[in-house]
């Protein structure tokens, strides 16, 4: 494979010791037989879903999960042998390659697994049933569905009962109520399945993080904190181990000028300099997730903090430098330099989010630098 040159000094450096540490940490407060799928979707939660998905597997995950047929297909051409398993919704013309390929489908509808049964399959397909317990979302909400659904996969050969899932709604907060009352509707709901399929699974990562054990069952859903981020702040006070962040994101100066007090940056003029001032221009901008809304938002040079002045460009930025470095300065916008952090939740307050959305939002022209 050709190596590619990256010219702009723009880079996100992903480091893949981390994920894998955060995976051996969660192993060690896991009971020993409760598998760990590690969820890759949305490219990682935009970290890079292959390399992430090789890293977690190193680590002990045994099941890796995706939201998209199309997010399958791609992790599929890369890694052969790890099951895969679809959370999202699947058209009935994607039953036929998953059923070739071992990759689980989420089901939700007696409907659909009659459609399918009609393409005749002649390998087995896996599915997993998605119970609705409060989320409001996907899945069924009635013992009467699970039951007819749980009959209509049975009376095929060509479909098999894998597994069975819920999704909790308040994992990440304090009151239980709520969470409480998802716990026990979907105990009393599988009830109605005569026989346990392979895999329960409950516990998204604020569930096996900071809920009782006995909720891990037989997985549990690895995903916001394998790249180690907390769920929520209440998760974030609680946590049983550290975690570590896997992004950082670098770029370099690629000009400084100096600015006479009265003289402006920007698009439309919204930062005067009131004295003269060292400004930095830098090779990032809204194109590649920096929103427009980060303005003000500190960056890190030669380990101090320099605010963004000016609107952020489309693929540009400005800094005001505390004195005139020369062109080639590392500048830090999430990471650590000389012992100074901001962090992904610095960026999602700033942005009034969650953390979530912050790696995802940082666009595939900023290249993945991964570090092991």
């Amino acid at each position: 494979m050709e190596e590619i040159q990256y010219y702009r000094p723009t880079k996100a450096v992903i480091d893949l010791r981390a994920i894998q540490e955060n995976i051996k940490q969660l192993r060690e407060h896991l009971q020993s037989d409760v598998q760990i799928i590690a969820v890759i979707k949305a490219n990682g939660y935009g970290h890079g879903d292959i390399e992430v998905a090789h890293a977690a597997i190193q680590a002990g995950a045994t099941i890796l999960a995706v939201a998209t047929p199309e997010e399958a297909v791609h992790v599929r051409s890369h890694i052969s042998n790890t099951d895969i398993l679809v959370l999202g919704a699947s058209p009935v013309s994607f039953a036929t390659y998953a059923a070739q390929n071992n990759i689980l489908l989420t089901v939700f509808s007696k409907e659909w697994v009659e459609q399918v049964a009609l393409l005749q399959l002649t390998n087995k397909l896996k599915l997993h049933i998605k119970m609705d317990t409060g989320m409001g979302r996907l899945g069924i909400t009635s013992t009467y569905e699970l039951q007819h659904l749980y009959e209509a996969i049975a009376a095929t050969k060509q479909m098999e009962l894998d597994g069975i899932f819920t999704h909790f709604a308040t994992a990440d907060e304090k009151d239980t109520q709520y969470f409480n009352e998802q716990v026990k509707l979907f105990a009393d709901m599988l009830q109605v399945l005569p026989v346990k399929p392979r895999l329960v699974h409950v516990a998204n990562t604020a569930t096996a993080l900071v809920k009782d054990r006995s909720l891990q069952l037989d997985a549990i859903r690895f995903g916001i904190s394998m790249y180690g981020l907390a769920p929520s702040h209440y998760v974030a006070e609680n946590l049983p181990f550290p975690l570590k962040p896997a992004m950082s994101l670098e770029t370099e100066l690629v000009h400084v000028k100096k600015l006479a007090a009265g003289q402006s940056v920007g698009y439309g003029a919204t930062y005067t300099a009131k004295e003269d001032v060292f400004i930095g221009t830098l090779p990032i901008g809204y194109a590649d997730g920096m929103l427009r809304k980060l303005t003000g938002q500190t960056v890190l040079i030669d380990g101090k903090r320099a605010p963004i002045v000016g609107r952020i460009c489309m693929d540009q930025c400005m800094i005001l430098l505390p004195k005139a470095y020369t062109v080639g300065e590392k500048v830090t916008l999430i990471g650590t330099q000389q012992n100074v952090t901001i962090s992904l939740d610095e960026w999602a307050n700033k942005l009034d989010t969650i953390n979530y959305e912050i790696p995802c939002i940082i666009t595939n022209r900023v290249p993945r630098i991964y570090t092991s």
